[in-house]
């Protein structure tokens, strides 16, 4: 019977994958992840966690999911900061995301930010946030409503007697 049983799944497995096919889907391409996040409770992480604490005291709504690819920001020839862009279904709202990377922040240098959405069809900022003289790690952009435009998330670090450093995820239609 134990080996009725493992034919069976194997053969379900085999079956599941076959489905899948070769692509391979990455974030925002694919239809919105399901069940908990990986980033579970409050705290946040490099991936983007909408119910962390710094989320949810930036009114990001907790059914938020990236969308695009992942930019970095660097300093000189070093990464400092991750930059994303989130897309909430149920508030039907966009939001950026920035995540300092902890190498950089053992360095101890404040520094200030800013966090958003880039907006195409406006050719600006939207739901913009700045932070000034910050030594924190996560930081989430007020929602924008732009999920009817082309988008990117945007993220601005600037260090005192440096040249800032931006980016831009992919553009998103």
């Amino acid at each position: 019977m134990r080996r009725a049983r493992m034919t069976i799944a194997a053969t379900v497995a085999g079956t599941a994958l076959s489905l899948l096919g070769t692509g391979v889907a990455s974030a925002g391409t694919g239809p919105k992840p399901s069940g908990p996040s990986a980033a579970a409770g409050s705290v946040g992480t490099e991936v983007g966690n909408p119910s962390s604490s710094a989320a949810q005291a930036a009114g990001v709504c907790s059914d938020a999911y990236q969308i695009g690819t992942t930019s970095y920001i660097n300093r000189n020839t070093e990464t400092i900061a991750s930059v994303k862009q989130f897309y909430s279904p149920g508030c039907d709202e966009n939001y950026g995301y920035l995540w300092v990377w902890k190498s950089f922040l053992d360095k101890n240098i404040n520094f200030d930010l800013t966090v958003g959405v880039w907006s195409y069809d406006r050719d600006s900022l939207v739901g913009t946030r700045t932070v000034f003289d910050t030594h924190g790690q996560e930081f989430w952009g007020n929602a924008a409503n732009t999920v009817g435009e082309c988008t990117s998330g945007y993220g601005l670090i600037a260090i005192t007697d440096e040249p800032s450093n931006e980016v831009r995820t992919e553009k998103r239609c």
